[in-house]
């Protein structure tokens, strides 16, 4: 399997934005999911290729946004007005699938190393 490659991540102040990207190819759902020191590793947004179905996480409705580019094969999370409690290694997930899948762990089988994203206040 094809292991995605996430990129983008950096350090930003509290109502900035950054922009990740994963390469990937093979899979028609993708998800990105965080994990912040000490806490559990959480979904955040995830798509399905073939109509742009995507779920997101309460936490970040109407801040970000997860989209795919098919020619290239590469997912982005599109995050504006980053908060300090958005501080995490964010991971690309990956896994086969029919049709949009939800952000529970166990769903996911395929990850990247991860990228890390800070906000300072």
């Amino acid at each position: 399997q094809v292991q995605p490659e996430e990129s983008g991540g950096g350090s930003v102040q509290a109502g900035g934005s950054l922009r990740l990207s994963c390469a990937v190819s093979e899979y028609k759902c993708m998800a990105w999911f965080r994990q912040a020191p000490g806490k559990e590793r959480e979904g955040v947004a995830s798509i399905f290729r073939d109509d742009d179905t995507t779920r997101y996480a309460d936490s970040v409705k109407g801040r970000f946004t997860i989209s795919r580019d098919i020619t290239t094969n590469t997912v982005y999370l599109q995050m504006n007005n980053l908060k300090p409690e958005d501080t995490a290694m964010y991971y690309c997930a990956a896994r086969l699938c029919w049709g949009i899948s939800g952000l529970r762990l166990s769903q996911w089988n395929v990850w990247g190393q991860g990228t890390q994203v800070t906000v300072s206040s």
